[in-house]
């Protein structure tokens, strides 16, 4: 069974930084590409960073400079460093690989001003 499981998520200041775990299960990841998205209150899902099977990665220009996805095929995980968060970084961030697979329940991040 695939199960996709976000977490690292929490409340944090402007400024702050949080990592973000996903463990994906069910499946070896080591060939696909895995993309971390967000969705913002009212806004639509979006794509933040992705790191392919070669460990290039790429990020939306939102993010960039901020965050730092990597992978752990031997875990089959893949993390999301965050850091200088603000207020636009709130949402609910899932994983998954960014062509097929469902959606996972995602992992609620927070920012303060």
């Amino acid at each position: 069974e695939v199960q996709l499981v976000e977490s690292g998520g929490g409340l944090v200041q402007a400024g702050g930084s949080l990592r973000l775990s996903c463990l994906l299960s069910g499946f070896t990841i080591d060939r696909y590409t895995i993309g971390w998205f967000r969705q913002a209150p009212g806004k639509q899902r979006e794509l933040v960073a992705s790191i392919s099977a070669s460990t290039g990665t790429d990020y939306a220009d939102s993010v960039k400079g901020r965050f730092t996805i990597s992978r752990d095929n031997a875990k089959n995980t893949v993390y999301l460093q965050m850091n200088s968060l603000n207020a636009d970084d709130t949402g609910v961030y899932y994983c998954k690989p960014v062509v097929g697979y469902s959606w996972g329940q995602g992992t609620q991040v927070t920012v303060s001003s």
